[in-house]
């Protein structure tokens, strides 16, 4: 493992004076995370901001109802990650709950297409003959300027949905509904994409049934939060009351059995137990899975799973799903290892890469890359944009991911304001980004990225580290903790999950599945000892028996054989200095 600081969150100067119900761990770990009342760990929907809040939303709303008495036909737009497709599945059904009879959706293609509402969809609709009335996106469309004119010469309306950051120039959409547009005072600026477009769903609820024209028996939407929930934690958006009270109010239906068939095959397929699963299971099971298929081929499967309603053809779908992620996982180790290659190629050590990383194979798969940014970005701890060719052969597109501190959109834009048209097209938000470039334009690209890296950031920021909420003593160490912060929940983006440092003796490890070490732990007082698993580290790791070890874990649940016992799953671990 890439050797890295051990560092300690923060806790407040003063014991939190809220939570006195609360067990002591909870009341320091909710602390340090900044909690400060009750009302922040209360996750009823009564809490939710309003959506009237959203600029635009009234706008919305009228189009909507209007396409309902005047029986319109609806296209919802959607987008091919796990976020658009959420989105997608939860505009559809609400919108049909809602009375929208003549409804149906269409998902940009990543490899012919690009993202979002462009001319050459509102192109391909015109000589389909599928023109729609009313056209609605879903996470995409606030930098959709030319796509929203081509649909409106078309005599198409355009109602925005979306949670990106906006450009110097809004599209002309008919309404635009996206908490970051500029003027927007909705508090919530971290919704994703799904939760922007559910509360345009329950906006459209009240005015019908202020205007008394709700279908009866009165649609409950409360039905669509597991789709909300998953998109939530699929699309790592911070994780801010608003958004937690989502994803606990999704997670509580699934585990009750009442989600959507399709995230119950999901997670049937992945072999998790749905009445105890916790947002990671979302993050890093489900997520996933349905994100295969935008990767690869067409997330129209993805969200066809999300909208079936019978089990079986779920199962059949969510099936080819997991096949979809099983081939992703091949081309991503097969990607990782030419990264590893050319990164070797470029310097000996660490010290001697760019600041920031421009990688490029011919072979690498667009669908795959965001992922492999990822990878690298994690073992080098530098910013990394990696591209693949475009269909076109002259172009390539790139997908970066970011470090803290570095906000890539940002960086991007420096380079765009020295180098006038060398991106093509480029977007995203603080942690990732996507760009095209001409394939000639790669090296002086790398070289304007790692200036503007070097101009942001210093050199301590390129330095690696993790955060833990230090040790956890003897008697917290026990499986009542684990199954306690599982409960404690939902965990997330800048609201991380617990994780715990401390110093053990290693009384056993041995490699188990090729790849992943499995330990017999001891505190270095003497008391009992506990299992400890580090997954893919390798064949080849030090011999943690002879000097001990610092771990990085997070306390864990095992089940096996039927009985259930307290393990670690350890994050880091470095030997002991002798």
């Amino acid at each position: 493992m890439t050797p890295k600081k051990i560092l300690r969150r923060p806790q407040p100067d003063s014991s939190p004076v809220w939570g006195a119900s609360l067990p002591p761990i909870l009341r320091r770990l909710y602390a340090a995370r900044g909690i400060r009342s009750d009302d922040e760990l209360s996750y009823t929907l009564k809490h939710l901001a309003s959506p009237m809040e959203l600029r635009g939303i009234e706008r919305a709303v009228g189009l909507l109802a209007e396409a309902i008495i005047q029986k319109q036909k609806v296209l919802v737009l959607g987008d091919f990650d796990a976020d658009g497709a959420t989105s997608t599945a939860v505009a559809m059904l609400g919108l049909t709950m809602l009375g929208v009879a003549d409804i149906d959706f269409r998902v940009p293609s990543r490899f012919s297409d690009g993202y979002g509402l462009t001319p050459g969809i509102i192109e391909r609709l015109h000589h389909e003959g599928e023109l729609p009335d009313l056209m609605v996106t879903v996470d995409n469309g606030i930098s959709a300027v030319e796509g929203v004119k081509a649909a409106q010469n078309l005599g198409i309306k355009v109602i925005v949905t979306d949670h990106h950051l906006a450009g110097e120039v809004l599209p002309d959409a008919d309404a635009i509904v996206n908490p970051n547009q500029p003027g927007c005072p909705f508090l919530s600026k971290n919704a994703a994409g799904v939760g922007v477009m559910f509360y345009v769903l329950t906006a459209l609820r009240k005015h019908l049934r202020d205007a008394g024209s709700l279908p009866t028996p009165e649609p409950n939407l409360g039905h669509l939060l597991d789709l909300v929930a998953l998109g939530t934690v699929a699309d790592v958006v911070p994780l801010d009351h608003n958004n937690r009270i989502f994803v606990e109010q999704g997670l509580r239906r699934i585990r009750k059995g009442e989600a959507r068939p399709g995230i119950l095959a999901l997670l049937e397929v992945a072999g998790r137990d749905y009445t105890a699963i916790s947002s990671t299971d979302l993050g890093f099971v489900v997520g996933p899975r349905l994100n295969a298929a935008g990767r690869l081929d067409d997330m129209s499967i993805g969200i066809a799973c999300l909208l079936a309603d019978s089990p079986d053809e779920a199962r059949r779908l969510a099936k080819e799903l997991d096949t979809f992620n099983r081939e992703r996982r091949t081309i991503e180790k097969d990607m990782k290892a030419q990264a590893q290659d050319l990164l070797a190629s470029m310097s000996l050590d660490i010290d001697g890469l760019p600041w920031g990383l421009a990688l490029f194979d011919p072979d690498w798969h667009q669908g795959v890359i965001g992922i492999l940014a990822a990878r690298i970005r994690e073992q080098t701890h530098r910013p990394t944009i990696a591209f693949a060719p475009d269909d076109d052969g002259e172009h390539l597109k790139g997908s970066a991911r970011s470090i803290p501190g570095l906000h890539i959109r940002d960086a991007l834009a420096v380079v765009d304001a020295r180098h006038p048209g060398m991106m093509k097209k480029y977007g995203g938000h603080a942690m990732a980004a996507g760009m095209t470039i001409d394939k000639d334009d790669l090296e002086a690209f790398g070289k304007a990225f790692d200036q503007a890296v070097r101009d942001s950031v210093k050199a301590e920021d390129l330095e690696a580290a993790i955060v833990t909420d230090g040790p956890l003593s003897v008697g917290e160490l026990s499986l009542d903790t684990a199954n306690l912060l599982k409960r404690a929940g939902p965990w997330g983006q800048h609201f991380p999950e617990p994780v715990f440092d401390g110093e053990f003796r290693v009384v056993n490890q041995r490699i188990v599945g090729e790849n992943h070490l499995k330990l017999v732990l001891q505190p270095m007082d003497g008391s009992g000892i506990v299992d400890g698993i580090a997954f893919n580290t390798g064949p080849e790791v030090p011999d943690y028996t002879k000097t001990g070890a610092r771990v990085v874990y997070k306390p864990d649940a095992n089940t096996f054989r039927g009985r259930t016992n307290l393990q670690l799953l350890i994050d880091y671990l470095e030997p002991l200095p002798v």
